[in-house]
């Protein structure tokens, strides 16, 4: 179905402003409040992206990055979906200094040697953006062996690693397809995010696959 991207914006860009105009001082209610106001932020980004706006989507994606940190230094430990949006954010942006920085910053977080596959899924994240391929790959591998992580998504990260052209676009694929099945979007954006920070990733590497889906730019 053909989406009105002026819509979307305009929607998102609305949430961050009322997000703004209520943020609270309460140290939990407020990093909950800087979430929110990242979310729409960057779903105002991703709006314009889709619209073919990327100059002025950079400085939506630059607000959500800057929510996701704020948000984080008030947030429980292991709240590591903000470095991951933060990192998000920059690439999407692409703003490769500014990612690259988000990504030093997740990994003195200890986002690498995390427990959790969110946390670890940061941490490969950040090792890849750094261009540190041989520290991502132990990292991405142990996102294969877990049942609470999305496979195709570990298998990307971990192909993207060992420079497994073949391997990547299967797994890549196989991502994108797992977004158009979806009934249900982060803010309700229809964009395969992942998919696009993915092969941002990839392009780097000279591995970017060719793919086409009505969630892509």
């Amino acid at each position: 179905m053909p989406q009105d991207w002026s819509a979307h914006l305009e929607r998102q860009e609305r949430r961050y402003r009322d997000g703004e105009e209520r943020l609270p001082d309460d140290p939990d209610e407020r990093q909950r409040q800087l979430t929110r106001m990242g979310n729409a932020a960057g779903g105002a980004g991703l709006a314009l992206l889709m619209a073919g706006r990327q100059d002025e989507a950079g400085s939506w994606f630059d607000r959500a990055a800057r929510r996701y940190r704020e948000s984080y230094e008030l947030a429980p430990p292991g709240s590591w979906g903000r470095p991951i949006g933060a990192i998000k954010s920059r690439i999407l942006a692409g703003d490769w200094p500014g990612a690259e920085e988000e990504a030093r910053w997740a990994l003195g977080e200890g986002a690498a040697e995390a427990e959790s596959p969110i946390g670890r899924y940061a941490g490969a994240l950040a090792l890849l953006t750094l261009g540190r391929d041989e520290e991502a790959r132990p990292v991405a591998d142990s996102l294969r062996e877990r049942d609470d992580f999305p496979h195709d998504v570990a298998d990307a990260l971990a192909t993207l690693a060992a420079d497994d052209v073949l391997g990547y676009t299967y797994a890549v694929e196989s991502v994108v397809e797992s977004f158009e099945q979806r009934d249900e979007y982060l803010e309700d954006m229809p964009v395969a995010d992942t998919v696009i920070v993915l092969q941002a990733l990839a392009s780097r590497r000279d591995m970017a696959a060719e793919l086409t889906s009505d969630l892509l730019p």
